[in-house]
């Protein structure tokens, strides 16, 4: 990936992290424009001591605690979301609007995403049946991979 596809990849996030940040009274740090800048060029879900990592060997130097302040704010604006809580902490990804789901090894801790148009179909019923103004929707299957499973009965 060149750096001009990087650039172009976060742009719209890091212009619209701006403006929600503006709105709120806040400050936009270069140390928020950094932490905007990594989520969006991973290619993975992430968790905070992950991304930390990741920024510290660039050489960029912030603390934990930027980051944990910034990801709320990224949630509440719609651009990441909560995906799995493993290890006592929270993975996140960057917040789609085409309706998948994760499902989960329990054994070697892959995660694939997966596509079913289910997934919004009963997110609208259990609005309609029950009232709910839904506002994230996380949808996970546990359980053990093939290749754990051909290694367990081998």
């Amino acid at each position: 990936m060149t750096q001009k596809h990087q650039k172009e990849d976060y742009l719209p996030q890091l212009e619209l992290f701006r403006e929600y940040i503006r709105r709120k009274g806040l400050r936009f740090t270069p140390e928020r424009e950094t932490i905007v800048k990594e989520i969006f060029s991973l290619d993975s879900h992430f968790d905070v001591d992950e991304l930390y990592l990741r920024l510290r060997n660039k050489g960029k130097k912030l603390s934990k605690a930027s980051i944990y302040r910034t990801i709320p704010l990224l949630i509440d604006c719609g651009l990441i979301q909560e995906v799995y809580h493993e290890d006592g902490h929270m993975h996140y990804e960057p917040a789609t609007q085409y309706p998948h789901g994760h499902v989960r090894c329990l054994e070697c801790r892959k995660i694939e995403e997966f596509e079913d148009e289910r997934i919004q179909q009963i997110e609208q019923e259990v609005k309609e049946k029950l009232g709910y103004r839904i506002t994230g929707l996380r949808f996970e299957l546990l359980g053990y991979c093939p290749d754990c499973l051909k290694k367990a009965h081998a």
